[in-house]
C-alpha cells in the first residue's frame, strides 16, 4: 500500500490592525495590515477567505506563534478556535487585506472583536481558501445571497468586466444595511424585515426571468435557503453543477464550530439527493 504523503503544518500569518470602520449598523470593517502580510495573497478567487484565530479568554502562547505546538502542548479546550470571513479587499502593494464582519453587539466571537479592535491590535489567520470568480465566458451571472455573502459579492461585481450581463440579489435586515459597491451592475437589495432568512432571496429568484446561453452562478448564506435554491438551480433549471458555486456559509441555530464541523457531510447529503433527483428526471 503507497503511503501517504504527509501534509505540511498549516502556518498562521500574523497582521496588525490597521484602521477600522463602521459601514452599517450591522457591518464593521477591519483593515488589517504589517510586514506578516509579505506571504499572503488573495488575487485569484472573489471568495478569497481565512480562518481567524481566536484564543480562549486568559489564556496566553508562548512565542513565537506555533500552531502546531500550542495543540500539542495545550488540552483542546485552549486550543484557538476559528472564525472565516470572506476577503473583502487585497492590496498587495499597501499590503492591507480588508474583512467585513456581521456584528449584533456582543453576540458571537469575531463580531465583538471586530467592533473592539483598534490600530496595532495583533490577529493570526490561516488561509486564503477560496474556489469561485466570475468566469467571463459565462452569457450571464447571478449571484445571491445574504449579509455573509456580501463582501464576496461585492467583490465578484467588482471585477466583472464591463457589460457583463448579471443579476444579483442581496438580502439585508432593512434599507440601513445596503452599501456603496463600485460596480455598474443594479443591485437588488431585498429587505428581509420580520421574515425568515432568505424568503425574499427565494422568491426573487423564481420570479426571475431567467436568460438564454450559459449560467454561472454564486450562492451563498443561511443553509435553509442556500438548500432550496440548489434544488431550483440544479433539479428545476438543470444547471450544471460545474457552473455554480453554491454553499451554506452558517445554518440558523448553529455557532462556526457546530455548523463547520456538520457542514461538509450536511452538502453531501444535500448534493447527494439533489443529484439523484437530477439524474432520474434526465
Amino acid at each position: 500500500m503507497a503511503e501517504r504523503p504527509v501534509r505540511k503544518p498549516r502556518k498562521p500569518h500574523t497582521a496588525q490592525v490597521v484602521r477600522t470602520e463602521r459601514l452599517t449598523p450591522h457591518m464593521q470593517r477591519v483593515v488589517l495590515g504589517g510586514e506578516g502580510l509579505a506571504g499572503f495573497a488573495a488575487d485569484t478567487c472573489t471568495d478569497h477567505y481565512v480562518k481567524l484565530l481566536f484564543g480562549p479568554e486568559g489564556v496566553t502562547y508562548p512565542e513565537p506563534f506555533d500552531l502546531e505546538r500550542i495543540r500539542a502542548e495545550f488540552p483542546r479546550e485552549q486550543w484557538p478556535v476559528t472564525r472565516t470571513y470572506t476577503v473583502r479587499a487585497w492590496d498587495p502593494v499597501q499590503r492591507e487585506l480588508t474583512l467585513d464582519f456581521v456584528v449584533h453587539g456582543d453576540e458571537g466571537l469575531a463580531g465583538p472583536w471586530a467592533l473592539r479592535a483598534q490600530p496595532g491590535d495583533t490577529v493570526r489567520f490561516l488561509g486564503p481558501g477560496g474556489a469561485y470568480a466570475p468566469d467571463p465566458a459565462a452569457d450571464w451571472h447571478l449571484l445571491v445571497g445574504d449579509e455573509s455573502a456580501l463582501p464576496a459579492i461585492a467583490r465578484a461585481l467588482e471585477t466583472l468586466p464591463a457589460g457583463a450581463r448579471t443579476h444579483a440579489f442581496v438580502e439585508v435586515s432593512g434599507p440601513e444595511e445596503e452599501q456603496k459597491i463600485d460596480t455598474e451592475v443594479r443591485v437588488v437589495w431585498l429587505h428581509r424585515g420580520d421574515r425568515p432568512v432568505g424568503e425574499a432571496l427565494l422568491e426573487a429568484v423564481r420570479g426571475l426571468e431567467f436568460p438564454e446561453g450559459r449560467l454561472h452562478a454564486f450562492v451563498h448564506g443561511e443553509a435553509g435557503f442556500v438548500k432550496e435554491l440548489r434544488r431550483l438551480l440544479r433539479v428545476e433549471r438543470q444547471i450544471p453543477r460545474e457552473d455554480l458555486s453554491i454553499s451554506g456559509y452558517w445554518r440558523l441555530g448553529h455557532n462556526e464550530d457546530g455548523w463547520q464541523a456538520s457542514k461538509r457531510e450536511w452538502n453531501a447529503r444535500i448534493e447527494a439527493e439533489q443529484e439523484g433527483v437530477t439524474a432520474a428526471a434526465a
